[in-house]
């Protein structure tokens, strides 16, 4: 129902969108997606069928095995995976994002052999940045990393580190100096999940059910120097690994996952509408339900342009902070809308398990919290538009 408009869209994207329709329709029917959600699980055979596509290479330069940085269709991989929901949108994000693009940017020359690991989907990073304490205030991280010799010991604990239970490493924010220096003293630290010292508790959790969120302990978990993030250079130095184009990024990619969900859940209410009769004749003959859908997909148009404007500009390399922010806070509170008024569309059965509608909606309410809450957007742009 819904082709993406593709007057300004590469041929090989448009190619990557047509393979991927045909994927979700032909692997990840209705009652698996229930079945994955209900389990908190995604299905390892068919991420091997996403690598196995080079797809995950696409945030991955051609000399580490990567098909070469693609932010755009990258964006479009989320996007398109989502029509079946996050099962496997979900761990595309850790393998694409969390490990090829962090790792090709910013890992040194020892962690980039990872690289090909990642790119084939054998490799899989989790974050480490929320703690119990902290939320958006990333400067205020209490896990702490010293250095002991040749050494660095690891203590304290994360939240909502999503995928730690299966990932091999997480991509963690500790910090490394003086609390009252704050952006000066962080430091990333690759921590392999099974490092001694390490222990995980899983947290229950309505959307975004791919997997189970962790809690993760760090009990002087001691590794070599050489898992500093980008060497040991960049000890003290990893606000300047958060800031700037990994936080772009980070907003583009969980912008991708809300509006992919918010176009399945439209489209999904748009079939029904055509389907459903009451009164005699179609529901989307009913003028409230026909303007609660043109407005749904009005908005969701914005949310395609914001989206893709923020992902035209990263893979360009320019500056791209504002343009990221307002995406991720447009679409994610737009997202909602969009969701409520499809589940009304639909009435009781918007609820049942009939229909992918009630959990796009959970998915979707959960968005203007996740990847920087909106009320943290709408702060981080006074800032940068000087108000």
């Amino acid at each position: 129902m819904f082709e993406q408009s593709v007057h300004d869209e590469a041929a090989h994207v448009t190619e990557i969108r047509r393979q991927l329709r045909r994927f979700v329709a032909a692997k990840m029917p209705r009652e698996k997606r229930i079945a994955w959600d209900r389990a908190h699980t995604w299905d390892r055979a068919l991420f091997a069928e996403i690598a196995d596509m080079g797809l995950i290479g696409l945030t991955v330069p051609e000399e580490h095995g990567g098909a070469g940085v693609d932010i755009t269709a990258a964006v479009a991989v989320i996007e398109e995976l989502a029509q079946g929901g996050t099962s496997l949108a979900g761990p595309y994000i850790h393998a694409a994002f969390y490990g090829g693009m962090n790792l090709a940017e910013n890992g040194s020359p020892e962690q980039k052999k990872l690289l090909p690991g990642i790119v084939a989907g054998k490799t899989l990073l989790a974050y480490g940045l929320s703690e119990p304490n902290v939320g958006g205030d990333l400067a205020s991280v209490e896990t702490t990393s010293r250095r002991d010799g040749d050494e660095i010991v690891i203590n304290g604990a994360k939240r909502w580190c999503t995928g730690a239970d299966w990932a091999h490493y997480i991509y963690c924010l500790t910090r490394s100096g003086d609390p009252s220096a704050r952006h000066q003293n962080l430091s990333f630290v690759l921590v392999p999940t099974d490092a001694p010292g390490v222990s995980m508790t899983p947290l229950e959790h309505l959307n975004l059910r791919y997997t189970a969120s962790m809690d993760v302990h760090f009990d002087d978990v001691r590794l070599p120097a050489s898992a500093i993030v980008g060497g040991q250079a960049m000890w003290n130095r990893g606000w300047e690994l958060l800031a700037g184009r990994a936080l772009d990024v980070e907003k583009i990619e969980i912008t991708a996952l809300g509006y992919g969900i918010a176009r399945a859940a439209l489209e999904e209410a748009w079939t029904y509408a055509q389907e459903r009769r009451q009164f005699g004749k179609r529901i989307a003959d009913h003028q409230v339900i026909r303007h609660k859908l043109v407005n749904a997909r009005t908005r969701l148009a914005a949310c395609r342009h914001m989206l893709y404007h923020g992902a035209w500009l990263a893979d360009r390399g320019l500056p791209c902070s504002v343009e990221t922010s307002m995406a991720k806070l447009f679409c994610a509170d737009v997202g909602v809308e969009i969701a409520l008024a499809c589940q009304q569309v639909m009435g009781a059965y918007g609820l049942s398990d009939a229909y992918d509608m009630e959990r796009n909606v959970r998915d979707l309410l959960g968005m203007p919290i996740v990847g920087g809450s909106s009320d943290i957007q709408k702060n981080n742009l006074a800032r940068m538009l000087r108000l």
